[in-house]
Formats: structure tokens, sequence, C-alpha cells
């Protein structure tokens, strides 16, 4: 039986799809789906496929190459695959480094949905166009906690990136009628995250000094920055299916998906020594204070990790969410930062 149209399977497009975000969403959808997956990589001389082995026999996923700074490569993409979904899941997404980058940090997170937009708009106007957005946009908060109608007031060269970005889909959303959305999304953590993010720098190190500790080597003290920040973390997986449920409303609609709770930096790493039996204690004040163990500092201020400019309180409100899409994050905290450290004692 000759298949048609009618009866083919949808294709999605999946930027980033190597990274934390972009692996949990191609999971996600080769589960629940039985829709053809094109994730698209740039290329490069070395490939960090770690997210996304486990996929590469699936024949239902599909990895292309393209890049979000090349406008010719995501309208070729766009124009042959004439895809039912497009996530942009892709970024330069380190806060910290969009200082020392601003110009590339703004042309990828952008100029880059622009390009995305712009061929959506001429070879798939029925393609379903998700952007990533993030609590950074909101940077110096007016109160806590932020719901979808509180003001854009970024931070950072990356927080600015995003609120453009956010007024970009919202114009092509309504100048050209497409279903264009960009989430806004809180801090989310896996054990997949990327090792410049200060997660999973605490996790991967915690377990590294556990090790050195167990055989009595030497070792450097983790070193942070701001560790009385307050963000609000969630686990990957959950915000995956919080953006499938946005993608597939009736009507275009954009939401905060977060946890609801707050926990600073200094709490990550005592959780984390914690769930590894390391109970440690804090000396000092200020820039001066050190988590200490059987005499040996396992942890640090570096003041050099300070930003230029600080977000001190980050707080979600996902109700929104939660009335009109049904969505309810599943994973807490301490299981997030259990699977984190669990993973990176068995990598180590």
């Amino acid at each position: 039986m000759k298949m048609t149209m009618k009866n083919m399977p949808k294709k999605v497009v999946i930027t980033g799809v190597t990274g934390q975000d972009g692996s949990y969403m191609a999971d996600y959808l080769l589960e629940k789906t039985n829709y053809d997956i094109y994730g698209i990589i740039r290329r490069a001389s070395t490939n960090n496929h770690n997210n996304i082995k486990h996929l590469l026999n699936n024949s239902r996923f599909k990895i292309i190459t393209g890049d979000l700074a090349d406008s010719q490569s995501i309208d070729n993409i766009v124009r042959e695959i004439i895809p039912d979904y497009f996530i942009n899941l892709a970024a330069q997404s380190f806060v910290g480094a969009s200082w020392q980058i601003p110009e590339q940090t703004f042309d990828i997170d952008a100029v880059g949905v622009i390009r995305c937009l712009e061929a959506i708009r001429k070879h798939a106007p029925n393609c379903r166009f998700y952007n990533a957005g993030s609590s950074e946009e909101l940077g110096n908060v007016d109160y806590s906690p932020q719901d979808e109608n509180h003001p854009l007031k970024p931070r950072s060269p990356y927080g600015a990136a995003k609120a453009a970005a956010r007024h970009i889909v919202k114009v092509y959303r309504e100048s050209y009628n497409l279903f264009a959305i960009q989430g806004l999304l809180y801090n989310h953590e896996s054990p997949r995250r990327g090792e410049e993010f200060v997660t999973k720098k605490i996790t991967k190190k915690i377990a590294k000094i556990n090790k050195s500790l167990n055989y009595k080597e030497e070792f450097e003290p983790l070193e942070l920055g701001n560790i009385y920040a307050k963000r609000d973390w969630s686990h990957a997986k959950d915000f995956v299916r919080g953006i499938w449920m946005m993608l597939n409303q009736d009507k275009p609609m954009e939401y905060i998906l977060a946890s609801g709770k707050t926990h600073t930096v200094k709490e990550f790493i005592e959780k984390t020594f914690k769930a590894i039996d390391i109970q440690g204690s804090w000396i000092g004040d200020d820039i001066n204070e050190k988590f200490i163990y059987n005499n040996k500092i396992l942890v640090q201020i570096n003041p050099s990790f300070y930003r230029p400019a600080e977000v001190d309180l980050l707080l979600g409100d996902w109700g929104k969410a939660k009335k009109e899409l049904g969505w309810v994050p599943e994973i807490s905290f301490d299981n997030l930062i259990q699977e984190m450290i669990s993973f990176d004692m068995k990598n180590i």
C-alpha cells in the first residue's frame, strides 16, 4: 500500500539536539509519538554525541547539519523537510560567557530565531514553532513569584538576546498568523547538563573530591562565585513535556515552567555533599566563606567568578500552566540532585 501524505508520520525538527533539552525532547517524542525526528547539529571538527548516542540506531531519528548562524542552512532544512514542528533549543546558553561574547550571543539567540521564522514563513507556514525562552529575561525582578505578566528586565547579554527573541516571535505570530511561541523556562538541570553550568560544575567536582578523599589523594577545592544567588530549579525532563503541551494547544499561548520553589547555590552544594554522606560545615563570611570537612577546604569563593551584573532571585509562578495545560512538575529538587551526583560518581 502506497503511503499518502495524509497517513505519513509528522516531522519534527529540533535544534540543539546534542544538548540537555534537545536530547530529552528527542527521547520524549520518540517514546510518545510516531513522528520522525530531525536533529540539527553544527559541523564541528570533534563531535560530542554523548547525549544522543543511544538514539543513533533509531530509524525515526535523523541527524542533519545546520547552523543558526547560517540562514541558508536553516532555509534549506525547512524547505526540504517541511516540518510540522520546529523546536529551537539551540543557543549560546551560558549566561556568564555572554559578557565575553555578546555579539555572538545576540546573533545566535536573537537573530538566529529570525532565521528560523523567516524559513518557516516562506516554506512551512503551518509549522508550529517553539523558541526556548529563559527566566533571565526577567532579570532584576519587581516581584516574586514572577508570572507571565512580569516585565522583561534582563541583566546580561544573554537575557537581553532572549528578550529580543520573545518580541520577534510575537511580531511574526501577529504579522503572519504563525503558530509561534516562546516559553519562559526557569532553571532546569539533569545529568546531561553542560559542564560550564554551575550545577554540573558542582556535582562533577564534588564527585571528584569524594574520590580523592576515599583514596587519600590531594585535590583542589571547588571554586564558585555568588553562592547566595537564589534560583528556581527543576528537571529538564519535566520541561520538555511542558514544551510539547504548549505546542499542541488550539491557540499559540506562552507559559512559565518552574517549580515555584527557590534554593541558593549554597544549598545546592550542601545537598549534593549530603547525598554522598559528607557532613561538612561552613566557616567565614562573604567572600571568605569556606566549606570544611575533616580540616580540608572543599569549597571556597573565587571573586573572579562574580558576574558584572548579578540576578539575585528568580522564582516562577507556574499556576497558569497548571490551570490551562494541566502541566505539573514531577521530579523534586532533592531527586534532581541525587540523580546528578549519582551519574557523576558513576562516570568519574
